[in-house]
């Protein structure tokens, strides 16, 4: 496996942080960008995947991952970025292979939208020669981060609302804690990194909790 062109570590003690920095990131990314989200259950992975759908400009209704593997959220043209790409919303949970990913036919998305995956790590790499990777941590619920590449996830639980009675929760609710973002850019797309929030002195955007600490980043 390619090592990435650059890393950045950032520190979210909030939901709402996690919120604003993915919206940030969702502002910079263009047609054609591949994202890939690892963590353990309840980690922010679908807060963070709201967060682009913000910054990006599509219709809202991200939500946890359910039977649907592939959901596409259109660009408003009403929205903060009118005429910019969809995203493609793909959950990955029950695919086991790349081959199975072939089969849902995502190439022809590819090239119109920002496509998302969570459960992605190591089935959709070949979808592109660039891809960003975004590793959610919970500090109170992950020992280690070498966690993330390793134990199989729990078995999903169904919510007890009736309403969603069809609906998998993976990701438990999305409390106020500290998490670790670890961004990693792969490819000649992310030979440099984008502007984050937090990633210069400032709050971010949407939060009164004040400016996030100063990122740790390693150049490959």
């Amino acid at each position: 496996m390619s090592a990435p062109e650059w890393e950045r570590t950032l520190e979210v003690r909030t939901a709402d942080q996690t919120h604003a920095l993915a919206a940030g990131l969702g502002t910079t990314l263009e047609a054609g960008d591949l994202l890939i989200l690892t963590g353990e259950l309840g980690a922010g992975k679908t807060t963070f995947a709201q967060g682009l759908g913000e910054g990006l400009g599509v219709r809202a209704g991200i939500i946890s991952p359910t039977f649907v593997l592939v959901r596409i959220h259109p660009n408003l043209p009403d929205g903060p970025r009118p005429g910019g790409p969809d995203l493609v919303h793909v959950d990955a949970y029950r695919l086991g292979s790349a081959a199975e990913i072939d089969d849902i036919d995502l190439e022809n998305t590819m090239d119109s939208a920002v496509t998302v995956v969570e459960w992605g790590r190591g089935r959709v790499e070949h979808l592109s020669d660039s891809r960003l990777e975004v590793d959610l941590v919970r500090t109170l619920g992950c020992a280690s981060r070498d966690a993330l590449g390793g134990p199989t996830p729990a078995a999903p639980t169904r919510h007890a609302d009736a309403s969603h009675a069809e609906t998998l929760d993976f990701d438990t609710e999305d409390d106020d804690e500290p998490r670790t973002v670890v961004i990693r850019g792969y490819g000649p797309r992310w030979v440099n990194p984008p502007a984050l929030p937090g990633t210069e002195p400032g709050a971010l955007p949407g939060t009164a909790a004040g400016p996030l600490p100063e990122p740790t980043e390693r150049n490959s």
